[in-house]
């Protein structure tokens, strides 16, 4: 019994190891074996055929768990986690689970055109437009607040205008804003029957709550007028009494509109100031000036150093940095840190926006609308560009959660010819294509969203994926050449606007340095220019151009030569610490073989009989021998 069990517990042992190890190579169990799934990636269309599901990518087929709403679809949205998907199709507002289609609640609501859910999926938002008869001069209130758990409304507001017209939620839907003449209403937990608190400015016209939970955090604008500057102000909830209660202040001129980003960690703000006209004739479109404020209570104008409109501004996911897209084109687009500082350069291009991956590891910057479609893919840790695709007509780009896959549309009514999509591999293939009949429309494209963490970062790949589709790299375009000139060597071409390349790639510019590399390089050039005054006249010529030569001129490369100086010796040292180790264990090693050897004698000396030398002489002659052999050894 004892040799059973203990058999049994090697081969438990035996197999828990190998267990251990499958599961460090990174092996998955299938579905049921205490596993989840991989979860599908799930685009939806939009458009004069109806409303209908997809699989994938990389092979999109459609779901047919979701039976397709052949109705014209006015709007449809999926909830924050992407575990219910909505939409109204001018009858009737239905809501279903997105991963087997069966119904949650429908609506009878045929006019309404927008519709939201709350973060936690309580609550169902439903707007339509406002309207007043001569038999009810005040109208119906137009926005609606629906319990999604029983169905019944829960309260009803008038909202006029669709711009900001659903309430925001923090993510645990502790509280709600609304944004009513000119101040905040705040109601918690859902009972939209009691204003909680208020938040009241003089003509407050457009706010923002912060993401994530608790304390929650707003930032509101206030527009200037009689010849005060418009200002933005951040609170936290629910401290809004007092001077000194705002977490930061930013007054600026030159706004009659402005866009307020907050990054995912509600550490920061990056406020775009925008005019309706610019009064020096630069621009037909105004002037946008970019703004930083922090929760800590430090504010900065972010320094671009390229005139021209602002066309983009977008967060990495990370929070510890943001994209800004700007200038006259060729546009010029920089990283910037926490203190607005750049952090590297992509140069000029024809790009009108940026677009971050989910994970925050890879960066798309694009030219859609009226530029052809270009997308340059960016490895955002290595600052190494990826792959330039071209999406031509393309006027939506998504990112799918996975960070793997995006999806670029043609839609109506922005463009009623071409209509279609893409689905790509962020490597430039082209995964998927579908094209609309030339009778029909396509209105819009989106991906299922999932919950935060799903989907982890993974390494960025270098080599195109396989499709049958192919990529397709945009091939640089050449000028027109006469007839004349065309077997004839090509001369310098003028353009219009000379590109400008990223900073890791121009050919011998230098690297921007830090204030610490500053420092340190003004410490050598002031120490240098005391050895040579003090040297100048003995110092022979080979000598001061040894000196010279020892140093690059690039604070980094003579940083990265030190340390390379510094590890070489290093080396040696330990190479000669091996050898003189090495040699202390051969002398150990004799010396214990010659005492082995001389106890060996003294027994044998013993056993064998007298000869006419004693027996000490011949131990000691043999010890003798033995030493002097040694010493030869060492």
């Amino acid at each position: 019994m004892i040799s059973d069990g203990l058999e049994s517990h090697v081969i438990c042992l035996c197999w828990s190891t190998v267990l251990y190890h499958v599961w460090r190579c990174g092996f998955h169990f299938p579905a049921g074996l205490g596993t989840l799934p991989t979860l599908p990636n799930v685009p939806i269309v939009r458009g004069s055929e109806g409303t209908f599901l997809l699989h994938g990518p990389p092979n999109c087929e459609e779901n047919t768990s979701f039976q397709r709403d052949a109705l014209q679809s006015r709007f449809f949205t999926f909830s924050s986690d992407g575990s219910l998907f909505g939409w109204c199709n001018g009858d009737k507002v239905n809501v279903v689970k997105a991963s087997n289609g069966t119904l949650v609640k429908s609506f009878d609501l045929p006019k309404a055109t927008m519709l939201e859910f709350s973060p936690q999926n309580k609550v169902l938002a439903t707007w339509k437009q406002y309207t007043k008869t001569q038999d009810n001069p005040q109208g119906d209130a137009n926005l609606q607040l629906w319990d999604l758990q029983t169905g019944e409304c829960i309260k009803a507001f008038y909202q006029k205008k669709a711009q900001g017209w659903c309430p925001s939620w923090a993510d645990d839907e502790s509280i709600a804003v609304r944004c009513v003449n000119n101040e905040l209403h705040f109601f918690e937990n859902n009972n939209f029957e009691k204003i909680t608190n208020k938040l009241h400015l003089q003509k407050v016209s457009e706010f923002a709550l912060s993401p994530g939970n608790q304390p929650s955090k707003v930032s509101v604008y206030v527009p200037g007028s009689k010849g005060a500057p418009s200002f933005v102000r951040l609170y936290q909830y629910p401290n809004f009494s007092g001077p000194s209660s705002a977490l930061a202040n930013k007054s600026f001129f030159k706004a009659d509109r402005v866009n307020m980003l907050w990054n995912k960690k509600a550490s920061a703000v990056l406020v775009t100031a925008s005019t309706e006209v610019d009064k020096t004739g630069a621009s037909y479109y105004g002037e946008q000036t970019l703004h930083y404020l922090s929760t800590n209570g430090e504010s900065a104008v972010v320094q671009l150093p390229k005139n021209g409109p602002i066309y983009d501004v977008c967060w990495n996911p990370n929070s510890s940095e943001f994209c800004v897209v700007y200038g006259f084109m060729p546009a010029k687009v920089t990283v910037f840190n926490l203190k607005c500082e750049p952090v590297f350069d992509f140069g000029t291009g024809p790009r009108n926006a940026a677009f971050y991956s989910p994970q925050g590891h890879i960066l798309v910057l694009a030219g859609f609308g009226n530029l052809r479609g270009q997308m340059e893919v960016w490895d955002v840790k290595k600052y190494k560009q990826v792959s330039k695709p071209q999406a031509a007509d393309t006027t939506f780009f998504s990112w799918c959660p996975d960070g793997e896959h995006i999806v670029t549309a043609t839609c109506s009514p922005r463009l009623r010819v071409s209509n279609g999509y893409k689905v790509w591999h962020y490597t430039g293939t082209v995964l998927y294509k579908q094209d609309t009949p030339a009778d029909k429309e396509l209105w819009e494209v989106l991906w299922q969203p999932f919950p935060a963490g799903t989907f982890p970062e993974k390494g960025v790949k270098y080599q195109a994926a396989p499709s049958e589709l192919g990529s397709t790299e945009a091939k640089p375009a050449q000028a027109y050449r006469p007839p004349a000139l065309r077997n004839k060597p090509e001369t310098s071409s003028y353009k219009l606007h000379e590109e400008e390349p990223p900073q890791n790639m121009k050919p011998g510019a230098e690297k921007p340095m830090s204030k610490t590399a500053l420092r340190n390089q003004k410490k050598r050039e002031a120490k240098k220019a005391g050895k040579q005054e003090t040297k100048a006249p003995t110092v022979p010529e080979s000598t001061s151009a040894s000196n010279v030569s020892a140093t690059s001129g690039d604070p980094e490369t003579d940083k990265k030569i030190k340390n390379l100086k510094k590890v070489g010796l290093q080396y040696r040292t330990l190479q000669t610490k091996k050898y003189i180790m090495k040699k202390k264990n051969l002398f150990y090693l004799s010396f214990l073989l010659s005492v082995f050897y001389f106890h060996l004698q003294l027994l044998l000396m013993c056993l064998l009989p007298k000869t006419p030398k004693t027996r000490f002489e011949i131990v000691k002659e043999k010890f003798i021998f033995l030493s002097n052999e040694n010493s030869s050894i060492i």
